[in-house]
């Protein structure tokens, strides 16, 4: 196990200045499914594809510009990585910013797979070099899955960043502690739409991931919310073939228990683990450059 502690350099605001200021990459677009998708497209100086490339996949329903997505793009500059911040389409076109509420969700949780898949292939028409892939939260869950059940040609490595966890037991109780409610039903009711071929079907008033009283179709319900072992990431690492780096911050309260479930992975040789001190999920400023150390000495030792 490797255990990162934050080291505090000298020249701490000029670091700061330099991870937040703004990021010189380029918007990149394709199509994909009747959708318009983007991201963000950073090249280190003098670097270029052919050297390879960082896909970064953020968190619920987040984006690629987001605080922990940028402040890592700006970092691994520095570092001399290039990479790709992809932004997923989640149903909606051209899609930027934190997803609205109020419009309805009919994405899966699963479609991040496809989109995965499909920047892959976009960087191995550009003639990118050796690709990691890294998922930050649910990111680091649909990273995971990718991972272990999708096509990893020309993918080196996999870092995982705070990545979602799962148990049935958790989540029931979560989504009662959180909106009040039983799961269970509003499972039961989503399922009987989805068995009756009408996964389409909107469901109004649902709370749903992190939106209150919102319209969700059915089969987006459950594709987020059935039961399936692969939402837990701790079971889909030791599936995947490609080299793995989970990273775990001590302070993280959004996903907890990250590093006490990888440990026994990671005295099994099936994983590299990172345990930054002090960070919290979104291991923000400074603690950008700790997920860089720990990403470069990961790095490192596949050459």
């Amino acid at each position: 196990m490797m255990r990162i502690r934050t080291l505090w350099r000298t020249a701490i605001l000029g670091l700061i200045a330099l991870a937040l200021s703004p990021a010189q990459a380029e918007e990149v677009k394709l199509e994909h499914d009747g959708l318009t998708l983007n991201a963000e497209l950073e090249l280190a100086p003098g670097s270029e594809l052919a050297d390879g490339v960082i896909l970064m996949t953020h968190g619920t329903l987040a984006h690629a510009r987001m605080g922990i997505m940028r402040g890592l793009q700006n970092v691994f500059r520095e570092y001399g990585y290039n990479t790709l911040a992809i932004n997923l389409g989640l149903g909606v076109d051209d899609r930027h910013g934190m997803y609205d509420c109020q419009q309805p969700h009919t994405h899966r949780h699963t479609d991040a797979l496809d989109e995965i898949g499909v920047w892959l292939d976009w960087l191995r028409e550009q003639g990118a070099g050796e690709v990691t892939l890294l998922g930050h939260s649910r990111g680091g869950n649909q990273t995971a899955w990718y991972a272990a059940e999708r096509d990893m040609s020309g993918v080196d490595a996999v870092v995982l960043i705070a990545p979602a966890l799962w148990s049935e037991d958790y989540a029931r109780k979560e989504y009662k502690e959180r909106y009040g409610v039983d799961l269970q039903p509003l499972l039961d009711r989503a399922r009987g739409l989805v068995e009756a071929d009408k996964s389409d079907a909107l469901m109004e008033g649902v709370d749903f991931i992190y939106c209150e009283n919102t319209t969700v179709s059915a089969g987006a319900f459950i594709s987020y919310y059935d039961p399936d072992p692969r939402r837990d990431t701790a079971y889909l690492v030791p599936k995947i073939e490609a080299p793995v780096l989970v990273i775990a911050g001590t302070e993280d309260d959004v996903v907890p228990g990250v590093e006490e479930a990888m440990a026994p992975l990671a005295e099994a040789d099936a994983v590299s683990l990172a345990v930054i001190e002090g960070a919290d999920h979104m291991f923000r400023d400074l603690y950008w450059y700790d997920v860089a150390d720990a990403v470069e000495g990961f790095l490192s030792e596949r050459e």
